[in-house]
């Protein structure tokens, strides 16, 4: 209570102090005294008042206070009349003092504080017992000050301790959502780039072949069709996620993609909210890229071994941009994307994505993009490295991902098969360990 009153006003609580004491110096001047003592006169009364008084800038000048007390005291002590059982008025500056002076202003009270009480006895008494007790109540009324100047300094503290945790609570909840909102758009740039680029190729195709090949044409409305309704699958389930709603989206049965096929996440029956695609999905990532009219061939070094969920998920995005930028923005006939498990005991996978393009993207040049941005930044969320740039001999380009083989144990050995050929623009044969 008057913790609140004195930091809403310290005057108020200093006045209130005054004028308890005040009342307390009052009681011996209404108390019928005996005959044989000097009546209380009021030139009496007006010396006491004067000694309480300084309390009303206790908070403001404890050391001045305190001297102007004393200063009272002395003068009034000659004087003969009424005595106060407690000298009030100087146990509360000396406790202000301990609780609210500075090291200097406490230095000195110690210093000049015992000498004064001990003159002042020697004028009263002169009594052992009054030494006694007068030394005993400085002390007991210093270290009372003392303690409740270090227990201010401890709640202040603490409450420092506590707004310093909420603010670091605020901002790690802003940086967590930074971070989410960071990763929504991330992984919904590549979903809307992935097929928006299959839409564009094929609608550009379809007219072209509509009336010479009627089935070519029908086969890229079809593409154009299933890459949307696989965007839209994912962007249901993302938002499925953002909403917490467990609920099966409008036409799609459980562990079920686009037209009704296995999900990416390869679960027949799992949940639905397991948006995150893995590496089983590439196979069908690398046909819808086929259908778009450019021969992609998926091969595998190595023997597969357990990888943890998320970096499935690095990987599979990885490969997604960069066959999205070479239908936007290259002019390659085949793209090739390799997966090189390290040996046994190795540590380490490679997975690169090579291109016979020109090497030059049209977008900002290399390395540059918002795609490739975000594959470096994967990279790094899991303690590999990501480049992109000309591809051998300065010959197409070239995007490599090297992640740690940070084994789960609840990780499912990824089936990547191998295509040794496939149709579109141009053939393309690729054997295991076979140079690009």
């Amino acid at each position: 209570m008057l913790h609140r009153i004195r930091i809403r006003s310290p005057w108020a609580v200093d006045a209130l102090i005054t004028a308890v004491v005040q009342v307390a110096v009052t009681i011996p001047f209404v108390v019928p005294r005996s005959a044989d003592v000097p009546p209380a006169t009021w030139v009496f009364y007006g010396m006491t008042t004067l000694s309480v008084l300084p309390l009303l800038w206790r908070s403001r000048a404890p050391l001045t206070c305190l001297l102007a007390i004393t200063l009272a005291g002395f003068v009034y002590l000659p004087m003969d009349g009424p005595g106060q059982p407690m000298p009030y008025s100087p146990l509360v500056a000396i406790f202000t003092v301990a609780a609210q002076g500075g090291a200097r202003q406490r230095q000195v009270t110690i210093a000049a504080g015992l000498p004064l009480v001990a003159f002042a006895v020697a004028l009263r008494t002169n009594t052992a017992r009054e030494y006694l007790f007068a030394f005993f109540l400085f002390t007991m009324v210093y270290v009372l000050g003392v303690l409740a100047r270090t227990r201010q300094a401890y709640t202040q503290a603490v409450e420092a301790r506590a707004a310093a945790l909420e603010r670091d609570r605020e901002r790690e909840a802003e940086r967590a959502a930074e971070r989410e909102r960071a990763r929504i758009a991330r992984e919904m740039h590549d979903v809307l780039s992935h097929a928006v680029s299959l839409m564009v190729v094929q609608a550009e195709a379809g007219p072209l072949v509509v009336r010479s090949d009627p089935d070519r044409a029908e086969a890229a409305f079809d593409a154009i069709a299933g890459a949307g309704r696989d965007a839209m699958v994912q962007l249901r389930r993302m938002l499925g996620v953002l909403k917490d709603d467990p609920g099966e989206g409008p036409g799609e049965k459980p562990g079920e993609g686009p037209g009704g096929a296995p999900g990416q996440g390869g679960a027949p029956h799992g949940p639905r909210r397991t948006p995150q695609p893995t590496l089983a999905g590439l196979d069908d990532l690398v046909e819808q890229v086929r259908r778009a009219g450019l021969p992609v061939a998926l091969l595998t070094e190595g023997e597969p071994r357990p990888l943890a969920a998320d970096a499935q998920v690095t990987v599979y995005r990885v490969v997604q941009e960069a066959l999205t930028n070479v239908l936007k923005h290259s002019d390659a006939r085949t793209v090739t994307v390799r997966l090189a498990w390290g040996p046994p005991g190795g540590d380490r996978l490679s997975v690169t994505v090579t291109d016979d393009g020109s090497g030059v993207r049209k977008a900002g040049g290399e390395g540059s993009g918002r795609g490739l941005i975000g594959i470096r930044e994967r990279a790094a969320a899991h303690g590999g490295t990501a480049s992109a740039g000309p591809g051998p001999d300065g010959r197409g380009y070239r995007v490599c991902l090297r992640l740690p083989l940070v084994i789960s144990s609840r990780a499912e050995v990824p089936e990547v098969p191998e295509v040794p050929e496939v149709a579109g623009r141009a053939r393309v044969v690729a054997e295991p360990g076979e140079a690009t």
